[in-house]
């Protein structure tokens, strides 16, 4: 039987098909052209190069149990025997082998197991699959590691790597601890950066970009109207897309600079909201929701969207249980400009205290927020800064407009969740 082999009788089987290979180079010219054939073999070579790696992984994670790689006289790491052994793997992919290897034996990874014996999961994208899955555990409701771990793995076997990567919002969205999906982007924030030019005297300065998953989605959502390609008199635009999104960035800049002071016509940014019904019925109080479309766009946590929608232009696409849409809502503007110029002249600036921050760049945040159903008027609204209005929603802030003798003036209460005070108060009142 096929089970019974002997570990000699298998290298000779293998090396049968290796001699297979050796000469197919050159008799190629051979293969007859249409219906497939050069398809057809690439397809068969890949799924064998695919039942090599898994074959490689049972090796080594056998060796490991029987305690073969720390046998003879050398003594080496597990990494170092198999790069001994398996040359190939000396111009890199021998430290993933090992570590796929290793987690070979617990029975919580056995999808991954499977779906690389398949040929579905190559090493490279098992390992990422496996150091992936490890992190969210820790950070997942009860009883979520399977689906996350099944998440992981198609993503990976779809789009590699850098796809099972990409999906860990989402993963977190739908699966991860309350709070934990804002946690998360509220940490990414600390690294945003822009570093000083570096010049090589060639007449080009390299900057080096960071930025959280919000200030990507506002300067993705800016630059694809400006960096898109424009023909000329029926000429392609032969610039690179890298040329254009450069160039696209410095008109951004130019464009902030020359409105100086004044008010904008345009909302600061459009969101395109995409939710199920239930997180909309729910106030928008859901795990994450996503901004751009429910295929392409960004996971945003609902904080983070509650600020971006004080002064933006919002268009909810409303999605029913089987993610079929309901309703695309129209964009609303919250505040004119109009209501920004009294404000502007209203509070001068940031009414964050010890905030010196200049109106013209704030923010008109709702005191009682949008997903709360606070209002649009000047009553409900306080001018701040983009670090402040951070602030303000993180630690969940909550603000009034009192009247003074010198006017009407902001006033906060920087307790630690007085704003869910205030509506626990707001609701305590409304009658059943």
């Amino acid at each position: 039987m096929e089970g019974s082999l002997t570990v000699e009788q298998r290298r000779e089987q293998i090396a049968a098909a290796r001699e297979a290979l050796a000469g197919i180079d050159g008799s190629l010219w051979q293969v007859p052209g249409g219906g497939g054939g050069l398809a057809g073999l690439l397809g068969e070579v890949d799924a064998l190069g695919s039942a090599c790696e898994a074959a490689k992984v049972s090796i080594v994670a056998e060796a490991m149990e029987r305690g073969e790689t720390s046998d003879g006289a050398a003594a080496m790491t597990v990494t170092q025997w198999v790069r001994h052994h398996a040359p190939s793997t000396r111009a890199g992919g021998a430290g993933q082998l090992v570590a796929v290897a290793q987690e070979f034996g617990k029975p919580v990874n056995a999808p991954v197991v499977q779906a690389v014996r398949a040929g579905v999961l190559a090493v490279r994208s098992a390992a990422v699959v496996l150091a992936e899955a490890d992190r969210l555990r820790p950070l997942l409701v009860d009883g979520a590691g399977p689906p996350v771990l099944a998440g992981l793995i198609e993503m990976a076997a779809q789009h590699g790597p850098r796809g099972c990567r990409m999906v860990r919002p989402a993963l977190l969205a739908r699966y991860g601890q309350d709070g934990e999906l804002q946690t998360q982007q509220d940490v990414a924030r600390r690294f945003v950066s822009l570093s000083q030019p570096v010049e090589d005297g060639t007449g080009t300065a390299e900057y080096r970009l960071v930025l959280d998953v919000e200030g990507k989605a506002v300067l993705e959502a800016a630059l694809g109207p400006l960096s898109a390609p424009r023909p000329v008199q029926g000429e392609r635009d032969l610039r690179a897309c890298d040329q254009r999104r450069g160039e696209a960035l410095v008109e951004l800049v130019r464009r902030a600079v020359a409105a100086g002071e004044s008010v904008g016509t345009n909302p600061k940014a459009q969101l395109i909201v995409t939710m199920d019904w239930e997180s909309l019925t729910a106030g928008v109080r859901g795990a994450g929701v996503t901004v751009g479309g429910s295929d392409t766009g960004t996971v945003l946590a609902p904080e983070t969207v509650r600020r971006l929608a004080c002064d933006a232009s919002v268009v909810p696409v409303v999605l029913g249980s089987e993610g079929e849409v309901l309703d695309q809502g129209r964009a609303v503007r919250f505040f004119t400009p109009a209501q920004t110029r009294r404000l502007w002249l209203r509070d001068g600036g940031c009414t964050y205290p010890g905030c010196s921050m200049p109106p013209h760049w704030t923010d008109a945040h709702h005191l009682v927020h949008w997903a709360d159903f606070g209002p649009s008027d000047l009553g409900n609204a306080a001018l701040l800064c983009e670090r402040h209005h951070t602030i303000v929603h993180s630690r969940r802030y909550a603000g009034r407009v009192l009247q003074g003798d010198a006017g009407e003036r902001v006033e906060w209460d920087r307790t630690l969740g007085s704003y869910d005070q205030l509506l626990a108060r707001r609701a305590a009142k409304e009658p059943a």
